[in-house]
């Protein structure tokens, strides 16, 4: 699942280096982009949905009703997830685990997208989730990661009830926290592979920073006594 918007610039530069063999099925989720994203997938031959409601997570919504496989591999084309690492995910999840996450803060992985900022809220909802959820996570927030398709309905990530803290912040946030904090509550078997994130090629980050940021924290606050 190739996640888009706008990116015109990224998906020229990356998606020719993933190579269509290694997996069974390429979906460009877009989010209703402008650039000329949406023209170059179709000319490319990959699976197009349109998301017509705006929003990160809304996106998945309309992706995961399509995917074949009982895999997914979650994949941002800004030029952040490395393809070459493709290969090693899908390699790491056939030992038998139900997520693994591309970390960029494993071993001597490193980001060169991150500031001060960024890596310091990365650092807290990582350090944070492990503590109340009893998880090991060097990542948990970052988008390139494999698991198993069935987790997006096991564990509840399509449910509008499960974001309701956006409101507070009109705001929209992605799935991945939650995904982290809930793969963790269920003890499911994950284990992350490092891999380095280079800085973004084209576009503009779209996540809303702060209000994102606060959405987040209350919805992990809110999962301690929420979510078993």
């Amino acid at each position: 699942m190739v996640v888009a918007m706008n990116e015109i610039d990224g998906m020229r530069a990356v998606m020719p280096k993933v190579d269509r063999s290694w997996v069974d099925q390429i979906i460009i989720g877009d989010g209703q982009s402008t650039d000329g994203t949406q023209e170059y997938a179709k000319e490319q031959g990959y699976e197009l949905i349109i998301q017509p409601r705006k929003g990160a997570r809304y996106l998945f919504n309309e992706v995961f009703p399509h995917i074949k496989g009982e895999i997914v591999i979650t994949f941002s084309p800004n030029g952040k997830s490395v393809p070459e690492l493709i290969p090693k995910l899908i390699e790491k999840i056939e030992e038998g685990y139900d997520m693994v996450i591309v970390s960029r803060y494993k071993d001597d992985a490193k980001s060169e997208d991150d500031h001060i900022l960024s890596r310091f809220a990365n650092w807290f909802f990582s350090t944070s989730i492990n503590l109340l959820f009893g998880c090991r996570y060097t990542d948990a927030m970052v988008i390139y990661r494999a698991y198993r398709t069935q987790l997006f309905w096991d564990l509840q990530l399509e449910k509008d009830e499960n974001y309701s803290v956006e409101k507070l912040f009109n705001t929209t946030v992605s799935i991945e926290p939650l995904l982290s904090i809930r793969a963790g509550k269920r003890k499911l078997k994950i284990a992350e592979i490092p891999g380095d994130e280079p800085g973004r090629i084209g576009g503009v980050n779209k996540f809303p920073k702060l209000s994102g940021g606060l959405a987040y924290f209350l919805q992990m606050i809110r999962e301690i006594w929420y979510w078993k």
